[in-house]
């Protein structure tokens, strides 16, 4: 078996939304250098809908493409329903990731998290703040 799923090696090899959004609602940069993967996410809001997502990794093949795989699932939803993409949300849409690289999936959902808290703070909407709450990548320290 495979390593890694045709999926992941399609979204590594042939990232979707790759850029910087210059004029961006919301950005979200989360990661560390002990795991090495640094995420940046970038979202663009029209009438609570996410209309635009890009996002700048710099990591393993795994961390571009769960970064790749978290924009093609919130693009087109409400900010609200990008809240609850969860890090196993995207590790079944690449169908599979090995264990030991589970973690990118985790910073994926969470650089989403962080540029919808950017998002509420820029516009003043009130949130919950443990439910925004980014871990600095807990998941490296379980390698």
């Amino acid at each position: 078996m495979a390593l890694y799923s045709e999926k992941v090696m399609d979204h590594f090899q042939n990232p979707r939304n790759v850029g910087k959004i210059d004029d961006a609602d919301g950005i979200g940069e989360v990661g560390n250098a002990k795991c090495g993967d640094i995420m940046r996410m970038y979202i663009k809001v029209n009438d609570g809908i996410i209309t635009d997502c890009k996002f700048n990794t710099f990591g393993c093949g795994s961390a571009i493409a769960t970064s790749s795989m978290a924009t093609e699932l919130i693009k087109g939803k409400p900010v609200e329903e990008a809240l609850k993409l969860s890090n196993q949300a995207v590790v079944e849409a690449l169908d599979g990731l090995p264990t030991h690289k589970i973690h990118c999936s985790v910073l994926a959902e969470e650089a989403v998290r962080a540029a919808v808290k950017d998002y509420y703070d820029k516009n003043g909407i009130a949130y919950d703040p443990e439910a925004l709450k980014v871990s600095d990548c807990e998941a490296c320290s379980m390698e």
